[in-house]
């Protein structure tokens, strides 16, 4: 088993920025790839970034790319995301996630491949 805690949220106004954060613990050996998705009211969880635990590459969503940076954090199995130039509709509950081996890169932007989620943080960006 894996828990993950994820932290960093918060009220900012548009074009601030704000910095994630996801400590991981337990069993963590079988983290393959750490991703991040987002899911505001009404709307379905989607995807905003990844990044293999192991080689550092990095998979981002078109509506983030430019703006959100995923990487490895300096204490052991912590995974950040670095969000500038926050849109209101950046506004969302923030979950990190993680999954062990898949057999396509592809599945790390799919929820459903995801075998270990945080709590959520709130991410709210004001006008």
């Amino acid at each position: 088993q894996v828990q993950l805690v994820d932290s960093g949220g918060g009220l900012v106004q548009a074009g601030g920025s704000l910095r994630l954060a996801c400590a991981a613990s337990g069993h963590t050996f079988s983290i393959y790839v750490m991703g991040w998705f987002r899911q505001a009211p009404g709307k379905e969880r989607e995807f905003v970034a990844a990044i293999a635990w192991s080689g550092g590459n990095t998979y981002y969503a078109d509506s983030v790319k430019g703006r959100f940076t995923i990487s490895r954090g300096n204490a052991k199995n912590t995974v950040h995301l670095q969000m500038t130039n926050l849109k209101p509709e950046d506004t969302a509950v923030y979950y990190c996630a993680a999954h062990g081996p898949r057999t396509y890169v592809s599945a790390s932007y799919y929820a459903r491949n995801y075998d270990y989620w945080g709590q959520g943080t709130q991410v709210t960006v004001s006008s």
